[in-house]
């Protein structure tokens, strides 16, 4: 602990003897010292006690959020007969700034164990009449790009291309990170670490029509949420962390954002 400046100068004069402006910056300049001592230790102490639990205990891969149904841009309950193959759909879940897609692969989607980042867990496949509707976040899990309302870099994509070498997957173009929806998202080319997290989806076969319940994998939602702070607080205020609540709209892509960027 750093002690106070005494009151005696070592030429002898007093710190009564100095103007009052320059013991006022004095007296500042050792308050400043002692808070960031104080914040130094506290910030190391943290570090460690953080670091402890992360070492003690793997954050879990399955999450639970708030049971959405999904419903279709004219607000009806969305029928899971009703999209079509291979089209882009967005929706958001299970943050008001989180997107997600949506996707219907026209074949059965079985389930598969996934291995990422020292994990490894069950991926449930895909849901509906025949097992063919799958959704991950759209928040490519390497430097987090995302659709927007005005362009997106990241989409399902059918077929092949120049920087494509894989058909049937959802493709980022910002540096050609490519995703495998039939197999949980699992990295098949480009830089991102990480499959795209999975969001759970439960098909009622009653009605036809579909809910979001979590999320499964690697989220990469605080890192979101830190890089586009500013963003996302000029377009939702402080709603972008606030939960979704009980439904979702659901959007193609061609619609919800005015242009696409294909590589």
């Amino acid at each position: 602990m750093m002690e106070r400046p005494s009151q005696h100068t070592s030429a002898g004069l007093t710190s009564r003897n100095l103007p009052v402006s320059l013991r006022n910056r004095i007296a500042l300049a050792w308050n400043l010292m002692n808070r960031r001592d104080f914040v130094r230790v506290c910030t190391a102490g943290a570090g460690f006690s953080l670091a402890a639990e992360a070492t003690a205990a793997a954050p879990p891969v399955a999450r639970t959020y708030g049971r959405a149904r999904l419903y279709d841009a004219s607000g009806a309950p969305l029928r899971a007969a009703s999209l079509a193959i291979q089209r882009n759909y967005v929706f958001f879940y299970p943050f008001q700034a989180t997107p997600c897609f949506l996707l219907n692969l026209g074949k059965p989607v079985p389930s598969a164990q996934i291995k990422s980042s020292g994990q490894e867990y069950a991926w449930p496949g895909g849901v509906g009449a025949n097992r063919a509707l799958v959704a991950y976040s759209a928040i490519c899990s390497h430097q987090f790009t995302y659709p927007t309302r005005d362009i997106s870099f990241i989409s399902f994509r059918a077929g092949k291309s120049g920087a494509n070498r894989h058909a049937d997957v959802i493709h980022c173009c910002s540096e050609h990170s490519q995703y495998d929806p039939a197999n949980g998202a699992r990295v098949l080319a480009g830089p991102a670490p990480r499959p795209l997290a999975a969001i759970t989806l439960e098909h009622d076969a009653k009605t036809d029509g579909l809910y979001a319940t979590g999320t499964i994998g690697s989220e990469v939602f605080d890192d979101f949420f830190r890089k586009y702070e500013f963003k996302l607080a000029m377009e939702l205020g402080g709603n972008a962390r606030k939960e979704i609540g009980n439904h979702c709209r659901v959007t193609e892509l061609d619609s919800y954002c005015r242009q696409q960027v294909r590589c």
